[in-house]
C-alpha cells in the first residue's frame, strides 16, 4: 500500500504491517483513504480529531442555512370587510417578518357554486397585498380550496 505520513508526506509503498507499525508508533490511526487505487492509499491520521473536525464544519453548514418558513391565512367567500382587513394586515405583518404568507381560501357546501365571489374575495387581498408581495405560485381550485404563495419584495 501507498503511505501517506501525519504531515501529508508521500512515504513511498510499503508493507501493511509496516504501515500499522508506524502508525502505532506516532499512536495514530491508519485510515484507508482511496482503496481503489493501485496499490491502496492509506495515511496515517488521529481519527477522533478528523470525526471531531467533520462535526464541527457539518455545524457550521448547519448555522449558515436559513430556513424559509411559510405562515398561512385562510378566508372563506363570504368573509366580512373588517375581518378581511385584519387578515390582510396580519398577512402584511408576515410579510414584513420575512416569511412567505400562503392565502387559502376554503369552501364550504354549496360555497362551491358561487366560486365568483371567492375570485374576487381573492382578487382584494392580492390588491391589497400588492405593494409588499409578489405571486410566486398561484394554485387554482384544488378541491374545496384555492391558495396562492406570495413571497416579499
Amino acid at each position: 500500500m501507498r503511505l501517506i505520513d501525519v504531515d501529508g508526506e508521500q512515504l513511498g509503498v510499503v508493507l501493511t504491517s509496516d504501515a500499522l507499525d508506524r502508525a502505532e508508533e506516532f499512536g495514530l490511526d491508519l485510515m484507508e483513504v482511496a482503496p481503489n487505487s493501485d496499490p491502496p492509499v492509506c495515511k496515517i491520521v488521529n481519527y477522533g480529531k478528523l470525526k471531531y473536525e467533520e462535526k464541527k464544519k457539518l455545524q457550521n453548514s448547519k448555522k449558515k442555512q436559513h430556513v424559509i418558513k411559510v405562515k398561512e391565512i385562510r378566508f372563506r367567500p363570504r368573509i366580512g370587510e373588517h375581518d378581511l382587513m385584519t387578515k390582510v394586515n396580519m398577512g402584511r405583518k408576515f410579510l414584513d417578518e420575512g416569511f412567505k404568507l400562503k392565502i387559502t381560501l376554503m369552501f364550504r357546501g354549496r360555497e362551491l357554486a358561487r366560486i365568483d365571489l371567492g375570485k374576487d374575495v381573492m382578487n382584494k387581498v392580492l390588491e391589497k397585498l400588492s405593494d409588499v408581495a409578489e405571486i410566486e405560485k398561484d394554485n387554482p381550485l384544488e378541491g374545496r380550496r384555492m391558495s396562492v404563495i406570495l413571497s416579499g419584495k
